[in-house]
């Protein structure tokens, strides 16, 4: 019995590093024509920084849309730190509610808000640092306030990020710390604040963690498929 051979012209061929100029060409194009992640939209509309870096808080380990919807509620109480001292914990517990940890995250509002007020003049601190000092602030968030409230320079590295890379064949690493120090080693700079927004809105819509949707992705062409056993 004798198989047909693959097509190959319908395979992908191993990535070359600077395949990530296309790549990102790519998904940045994909990104404008879909709806952005949330932090994303409020850095686009220049919102001020304190009301990124509370929602990039609250966006841990929560849907994008409910982050959005609590955000937006919480803010409507109190938009910058002053104000917000004055509302209590279960005030602020009801307003973002039913985003992930929302009581714990209510506890972490308010003593960033008075951590601002107190060492930093109620303004957000441009350093990783001084970032990662305030209470529920990891390297995630602090890397994604930086890049999109700061106009500073980091690397947000989540599941998406972590995940896409390695599958695309640009790096390969074990770990999201890992994943970040690979990516600042080889990442075009110009390519560092938008690297999280592009990732992740490709990882939601196309490269699914469980069984992605290569069949419809635009950068199939590019990718190594690394660790995909099965997909659509």
């Amino acid at each position: 019995m004798h198989l047909a051979p693959l097509a190959l012209s319908h395979l992908p061929i191993p990535m070359n590093d600077r395949d990530i100029v296309r790549v990102m060409e790519i998904l940045q194009g994909e990104l404008d024509r879909g709806i952005p992640p949330v932090i994303t939209r409020y850095s686009r509309k220049k919102e001020d920084p304190y009301r990124i870096l509370i929602a990039t808080m609250l966006s841990s380990r929560t849907a994008d849309e409910v982050t959005e919807e609590a955000s937006e509620r919480l803010f409507s109480l109190a938009s910058g730190p002053q104000e917000m001292l004055r509302l209590s914990d279960e005030a602020i517990a009801r307003a973002i509610y039913p985003v992930g940890f929302y009581r714990i995250k209510a506890r972490y509002v308010k003593e960033i808000s008075r951590d601002l007020l107190e060492r930093f003049h109620g303004k957000v601190p441009r350093s990783m640092r001084d970032l990662l000092s305030l209470k529920g602030v990891g390297r995630k968030t602090a890397n994604l306030v930086l890049t999109l409230a700061l106009d500073g320079e980091g690397i947000c590295v989540d599941t998406h990020v972590h995940r896409i890379s390695n599958r695309l064949g640009y790096i390969s690493t074990k770990s999201p710390a890992e994943t970040e120090k690979a990516l600042r080693a080889k990442l075009p700079r110009k390519y560092w604040s938008d690297y999280n927004s592009v990732m992740v809105a490709h990882g939601k819509r196309t490269c699914r963690p469980i069984s992605p949707w290569c069949s419809r992705c635009p950068v199939f062409r590019f990718c190594d498929r690394t660790g995909v056993t099965s997909s659509r």
